[in-house]
């Protein structure tokens, strides 16, 4: 599925991964829970407030 706002590469936050507009319709509750668990892939840091997923990951899900 190609969403036109979502990027080939890179990084996004997760404001740009749920739902309901973006690729994936879970709630953050979900998300975060799914990351525990190993369902979804893990986050990186970029600063103390700022947590990133890869592209290529989030895509695989989707």
């Amino acid at each position: 599925m190609e969403h036109a706002q979502f990027p080939k590469k890179g990084f996004v936050r997760l404001s740009r991964i749920l739902a309901p507009v973006r690729p994936i319709p879970v709630s953050k509750s979900t998300w975060w829970q799914g990351v525990k668990d190993g369902k979804f892939s893990k986050s990186y840091k970029l600063g103390p407030r700022t947590t990133v997923w890869k592209v290529k990951n989030i895509s695989a899900i989707y």
